[in-house]
């Protein structure tokens, strides 16, 4: 019997909503404020090629990322459905499946990026000034690439038993551990102010890039002790025991059902970032260094409604998993009206205050006058890209693995891919940064209309 019960079944969805998605927006925020001051670390080396080279390795970091999201996301959403019809053995070998899959995929992924470390570089877009602080950024993120799979998947098991106090807890130890190593690792001196006029200078690594990287790793690590704590304990119903472990009963279909489609989105997402870094060089590394903290900026309003959208994965699933639709479609429209009132009151907050929000990140005033222009094109989906957020976790939960996959192949592929490049020859540099929110906007219809149809179906299952 899971601790549970009444949040996924009984409580009123305003109230379950707040219990699962408060910890994991919350989980995104600070996950948020941990990538902004990795990149105000990097920037305060006053180096524009290192914020460059941060910003074109960073897509091929989320490779590893998307690995940890086939055993996230697919085992998620497959282990809320198995707790809604109450088979919870098959929760046990979901989970212990996913790590020590994850174990397995994440060292051949950092053996690769390793053996393919100069073509991956070449390929995405770096130049002379940026290749070899992008090398040494994606050496140390190699040699992590296991704790950085394992991490990844583990925030979403835990999430998806409706744990999602755990999840958040264990993903910001991870993070807040990152920060405090980020200026010991990155500076070469740091100042902290005290009373009155004196300042403690505390003397640093001052790896640079490299040192933004090994905390990263370490941050994971941190992670992964709170989780496998919290596997071990008695208020979790999953399981690392490696009797648990199988792929056969189903297991490795239903987790690689909606794990790979979601994957896709990771892997077209870092796809896209690489492809717009070789347009943006074109133009020099300014444009690139702008992107970069553009989008490291804009990444609270996306991870805000993203955040709330992977929050009500488990309510979704569960709820499919016991035929509740009725619940689960009302948990999508309140989650819907969530996310667009955070959308519009953030964008209009990042609307005022782009210049102040582009400027804590570098000091650089050609960067900092790029990075206001691509923000603020951006911010142009921010009220609605959460929809799209929204429904796309509620076919992840709900299984629907072809719903999810035109998804993924749509936003950052079939769509995004032809707009970049109709919209770079139309309209040059202002086209590349227009690219991305015009996809978006694209891809929230499409959403919209595909849950419409896929509701049909819903309404024929309650008859």
């Amino acid at each position: 019997m899971i601790k549970n019960i009444d949040l996924f079944e009984r409580e009123a969805v305003p109230k379950a909503v707040f219990k699962l998605a408060l910890p994991t927006v919350l989980s995104m925020i600070v996950a948020v404020f941990y990538n902004m001051v990795d990149t105000f670390f990097v920037g305060k080396t006053n180096d524009p090629n290192q914020v460059a080279a941060v910003s074109v390795a960073t897509p091929v970091f989320l490779f590893l990322m998307a690995a940890g999201n086939i055993f996230g996301i697919g085992g998620s959403s497959f282990l809320s459905r198995a707790l809604g019809e109450k088979h919870y053995d098959r929760v046990k070998k979901i989970s212990s499946f996913c790590f020590y899959m994850g174990i397995i995929v994440g060292i051949i992924g950092g053996i690769l990026m390793e053996v393919f470390m100069t073509p991956i570089l070449h390929a995405a877009g770096t130049s002379e000034n940026t290749f070899a602080f992008a090398r040494t950024y994606l050496t140390c993120i190699a040699f992590g690439g296991p704790a950085i799979v394992i991490s990844t998947a583990f925030t979403n098991l835990i999430r998806g038993e409706g744990a999602a106090k755990s999840s958040m807890i264990g993903m910001m130890a991870g993070t807040i551990a990152n920060i405090i190593l980020d200026p010991l690792f990155i500076l070469k001196n740091l100042s902290i102010p005290l009373f009155g006029f004196a300042k403690l200078k505390i003397p640093c690594l001052g790896w640079g890039v490299g040192g933004a990287a090994l905390a990263t790793v370490v941050g994971n690590l941190v992670s992964i002790t709170f989780f496998l704590i919290h596997v071990c304990s008695k208020d979790s119903v999953l399981s690392i025991n490696p009797r648990y472990f199988s792929i056969r009963g189903g297991i490795l279909k239903g987790v690689m059902l909606i794990g790979l489609p979601a994957s896709i989105t990771n892997i077209l997402m870092s796809l896209s970032h690489i492809l717009m870094n070789k347009l943006l060089v074109q133009y020099g590394d300014i444009p690139v260094a702008g992107m970069g903290i553009a989008m490291k900026a804009n990444m609270l309003v996306i991870f805000v409604q993203l955040g709330l959208g992977m929050g009500i994965q488990p309510l979704i699933g569960y709820n499919f998993g016991a035929q509740n639709f009725k619940r689960m479609k009302a948990v999508i429209k309140f989650a819907i009206f969530c996310v667009v009132s955070l959308g519009v009151a953030l964008t209009a907050v990042y609307f005022v205050f782009t210049r102040e929000i582009i400027s804590v990140f570098i000091k650089a005033s050609d960067v900092i006058d790029m990075g206001v222009k691509i923000l603020r094109a951006l911010m142009v989906s921010s009220p609605f890209i959460g929809i799209m957020f929204v429904f796309n976790f509620s076919f992840q939960a709900m299984g629907k693995a072809l719903a999810s996959l035109m998804l993924a192949v749509s936003r950052q592929g079939f769509i995004f891919l032809p707009i970049i490049i109709l919209f770079k020859i139309m309209f040059g540099l202002d086209g590349i940064i227009f690219a991305q929110p015009i996809a978006d906007l694209c891809s929230v219809l499409m959403a919209f209309f595909m849950f419409l149809y896929m509701n049909k179906s819903l309404r024929k299952l309650q008859k």
